[in-house]
């Protein structure tokens, strides 16, 4: 299982928010490039990257920065946040981002979300972010009607690459991951699923792991950041 650091992008650095919201927001870095780098010095194979800004606008707003970690690194990159139209896509996955990853799209936007999964088999990620078990969107700022598993289960015929699933309240608190609602949302799922939100300690990664083989990666943000959690360790737990 992969363990994948997270780099949020909010006014060109790199940040953490708490629960989702933009202003209880904790700058860690200036240097973003620098933070890529690390990451992958400690042996990250993907990093996730989000333009904070970006999911609220509905335009990428980070383009240059991400351009920059991506031609720096080896490790592999996906990227979400605003991604709203076939050209953002493009744009993405023809400057070397491996997957991007569709939130709002996918709820709001289904002819998009079905052009971009033809055009590009396997590299369309579904950001499924839930607050209460309802899917979030525009950067969180908004909670729909429709309940997480029920818009998964609707999109089992398409090839996407994974699901990421984030549990909003969970995001930025170190308390832990929702192990409920991932081993429901990997028991829905047709597609590989990657954790967010809460890890906070190897045990969490190891908790994650043995919700079986569907589990892609574990992403982790503040805890590494704040050196709570080492990421060559929990690497390491969960190969």
């Amino acid at each position: 299982m992969l363990v994948i650091p997270a780099i949020d992008l909010k006014g060109g650095r790199c940040v953490r928010l708490r629960q989702g919201d933009l202003a209880a927001e904790t700058v860690y870095s200036d240097d973003v490039l620098g933070v890529a780098l690390g990451w992958q010095r400690l042996g990250a194979a993907l990093i996730h990257v989000v333009d904070l800004d970006g999911a609220v606008a509905g335009e990428p707003t980070n383009l240059g920065r991400i351009d920059a970690v991506v031609k720096a690194v080896s490790a592999k990159v996906q990227v979400g946040g605003g991604i709203r139209t076939m050209d953002t896509v493009r744009r993405y996955l023809d400057a070397g981002v491996a997957r991007v990853v569709l939130g709002t799209a996918a709820l709001l936007d289904r002819a998009l979300l079905e052009q971009a999964c033809r055009e590009f088999p396997l590299r369309i990620v579904l950001g499924l972010d839930a607050r209460d078990g309802h899917v979030a969107v525009r950067g969180w700022t908004s909670v729909s009607n429709t309940r997480a598993v029920d818009l998964l289960k609707s999109l089992a015929g398409y090839p996407l690459g994974a699901v990421v699933y984030t549990d909003i309240a969970k995001d930025g608190m170190l308390s832990g991951p929702n192990l409920a609602a991932l081993r429901e949302v990997v028991d829905a799922s047709a597609v590989p699923v990657i954790a967010s939100g809460g890890i906070a300690s190897v045990e969490d990664v190891l908790a994650i792991k043995a919700l079986g083989s569907r589990v892609e990666g574990a992403i982790v943000g503040k805890a590494l950041y704040e050196g709570k959690l080492d990421l060559a360790a929990a690497i390491a737990a969960a190969g």
